[in-house]
């Protein structure tokens, strides 16, 4: 059943990713192109799931907020089509497929993910049955989570630490950032949207942080020893960018360690919670064990 809601969610977000873009004017065909190219171009699509999963989680709505979970998955594209660029980390596949760079030319992927940056928040604006109050909140919440607090700062972070040793904390601070503020930000704006009181929103904030966590502990472990074919793209890139990860700061054994305790708290965390939150409870637990 838990595969068979996430298959089910991924082929709903699918299709409104679609019909976002086509409702959506552009003046140029092949900027249109190169934003369909990588936004239907698969995943996992964990973040929408997430943020429909939180609201379940708090009253059994998930699927009222398709829309702003569509959104979540438009910031989540463009900042891989960044990350993919010469200038980050350089990479010629994603998904299975080649980047968008590689396809459109560095400029145009450049273009591609700003306009899906901000369709995202004019995505946000179309979501229906709910409060202006609650609105901006969750608009709120996401931008600073994709903003220099977030996203982008961990990302800075990322590219000064490229051919150095940096320490844990540093690491931590950066993936928070990066990988993990995203994360929080899908969660907590399911929860928010679903009128979560604080108890609640605390407690799914704190399995939020710990998911984050154990993702990218995973993510660290699958570069070294995943199989490039089921992850999509190339392994060792971190080997090859000389960065530090979970895994190089400690050893292969204590990164899964590592990753099993956030597992742990995450799922810690859900304890006041029923059944309404098994999903994310199974979600967090099958993460340290996936191969892509």
């Amino acid at each position: 059943m838990f595969k068979n809601l996430w298959q089910s969610r991924a082929e709903l977000v699918e299709k409104n990713l679609l019909a976002h873009l086509r409702k959506t004017p552009t003046l140029e065909p092949r900027l249109a192109q190169a934003m369909e190219y990588s936004l239907l171009s698969g995943g996992k699509r964990l973040r929408p799931i997430l943020l429909m999963a939180a609201a379940d989680a708090v009253n059994g709505s998930g699927e009222k907020f398709l829309t702003a979970a569509s959104a979540i998955e438009m910031i989540h594209t463009y900042s891989l089509i960044h990350d993919d660029l010469p200038a980050m980390d350089n990479d010629d596949y994603r998904r299975g497929k080649l980047t968008n760079h590689k396809v459109f030319g560095e400029a145009t992927a450049i273009l591609a993910g700003d306009a899906l940056l901000t369709l995202a928040f004019e995505v946000l604006t179309r979501q229906e049955n709910i409060s202006a109050e609650i609105l901006l909140a969750v608009v709120r919440e996401i931008g600073i989570a994709a903003g220099a607090a977030g996203m982008v700062g961990g990302q800075s972070i990322d590219l000064e630490s490229e051919n150095k040793q940096i320490d844990m904390a540093t690491l931590k601070k950066m993936h928070l950032g990066k990988t993990g503020a995203l994360f929080k930000a899908a969660i907590r704006s399911g929860a928010i949207l679903a009128g979560a009181d604080a108890e609640k929103l605390n407690a799914l904030t704190i399995y939020a942080e710990n998911f984050g966590l154990a993702f990218q502990i995973t993510d660290d472990i699958l570069d070294v020893i995943g199989d490039e074919k089921n992850l999509g793209k190339p392994i060792g890139s971190d080997a090859k960018n000389n960065k530090s990860t979970y895994v190089t700061l400690t050893s292969l054994d204590t990164a899964k360690n590592l990753a099993n305790d956030a597992v742990k708290l995450a799922v810690d965390a859900l304890k006041n919670f029923g059944g309404e939150a098994e999903f994310l409870r199974e979600l967090v637990k099958y993460l340290v064990g996936r191969n892509k």
